[in-house]
């Protein structure tokens, strides 16, 4: 009778060691099932996010930024406050048709041998009007990059704070209407699928012309043009609407 319990015995533990590491084995089977439609579901809710994001026909944007602008051939660069927006229309998730509008607002530094009527820092400003392609480089649920280049006109003032004194006549550039390109870097971080903070940074070259006849004491001389880069940023938000065919 003992060696026939202590068999019995022996056969319970035997078969609650099985029933533990059948039951473990169960769990962790389930645990990982779990994980995977898990991992499934948020992959098809970040895919849908996507979908949803860029899959948008129209984006606005709209922000204002800064801008070193070489105001004119003999002059120092000087800074600007500037203000850009912009309209997309995608013909598909990557690529668009971009019209930008943008303009700036600054001093230009004038040396005290080219001076006129105490002016050494009048107020300049430029306005550029120019269309291209937009082309997504990366298309995430969070973020976005893309990649713009426009080409247009650049229409620029500086002569209007200048007390009537012409602004050639002090090394800057003529007040006239000139070609412009430019070309920017978007890092769009969305907020919603048709709302986005973005950063540019952005190249304007511009193609304004002066005069080798410069200072108080110059006449005659002949117009000088060159090609002016002028590098800066733009930050603000983006709005997307309608829906791709």
């Amino acid at each position: 009778m003992f060696v026939f319990g202590s068999r019995t015995k022996w056969f319970a533990a035997v078969l609650a060691v099985a029933a533990m590491a059948t039951g473990s084995i169960t769990t962790q089977a389930q645990s990982k099932r779990q994980r995977r439609e898990t991992n499934v579901n948020r992959q098809a809710r970040v895919n849908r996010t996507i979908k949803d994001t860029y899959t948008h026909r129209y984006e606005v944007a709209g922000g204002g930024g800064f801008l070193r602008f070489r105001s004119g051939e003999y002059l120092k660069r000087n800074n600007e406050v500037t203000w850009a927006t912009s309209g997309t229309y995608f013909l598909n998730p990557k690529l668009g048709i971009t019209a930008d509008v943008r303009g700036s607002y600054g001093n230009a530094n004038i040396p005290n041998a080219f001076a006129l009527n105490g002016q050494f820092r009048p107020l300049i400003n430029e306005y550029m009007f120019s269309g291209g392609p937009t082309y997504r480089l990366y298309m995430r649920e969070k973020y976005a990059v893309s990649a713009v280049v426009t080409g247009g006109l650049a229409i620029g003032n500086f002569s209007g704070g200048n007390k009537g004194t012409a602004s050639e006549t002090v090394g800057m550039w003529k007040s006239t209407n000139r070609p412009v390109i430019t070309a920017g870097v978007n890092f769009d971080y969305n907020f919603y699928p048709n709302l986005a903070f973005r950063f540019t940074p952005t190249f304007a070259g511009t193609t304004f012309v002066g005069t080798t006849a410069i200072g108080p004491l110059a006449t005659g001389g002949h117009d000088i043009g060159t090609f002016q880069t002028n590098i800066g940023f733009n930050v603000g938000v983006v709005y997307r609407f309608g829906r791709l065919k």
